[in-house]
């Protein structure tokens, strides 16, 4: 059973800049998922995924997000969610709260393994640590 705890404002407000990047920036067949990381200093960094013909190299909306971040000096995470734009021809008619791939997974605990995530539990908007999402975690000898 996930260990979960209920948002606060500022997981909102984070939502709320994933839900912004995409709608900006929704391009059918290219990008349709946003993302935004906050940082421990409380900026926050948004971005869209960056699909490819050949799906394997598509680049994740939380890579994007974390990228930026990351190209900006900023190296310690505190929550991060992505979110999904409704294609037109879909019956949502707003973005929803997506839960990372396990890629993202793997990323996200790689480079902040004290990091939140948002997701969509039992129904509800939650947040967890990234490594309620991947228990027993890969380690290397860097860590």
């Amino acid at each position: 059973m996930l260990k979960v705890k209920p948002l606060e404002a500022q997981d909102y407000q984070l939502i709320n800049e994933a839900e912004k990047v995409i709608e900006r920036n929704y391009r059918y067949g290219r990008h349709h998922i946003g993302a935004a990381v906050r940082t421990k200093s409380g900026q926050i960094y948004s971005a869209v995924h960056v699909e490819a013909n050949v799906g394997r190299i598509t680049v994740c909306g939380e890579a994007m997000a974390m990228g930026k971040a990351i190209s900006e000096g900023e190296h310690d995470f505190e929550t991060i969610v992505a979110v999904a734009h409704p294609h037109h021809d879909d019956e949502k008619e707003k973005c929803w709260v997506v839960a990372p791939c396990g890629m993202c997974r793997e990323l996200i605990s790689d480079y902040g393994k004290d990091t939140e995530v948002i997701l969509t539990y039992n129904g509800e908007l939650v947040k967890c640590h990234v490594l309620e999402l991947l228990p027993e975690k890969y380690r290397s000898e860097f860590e």
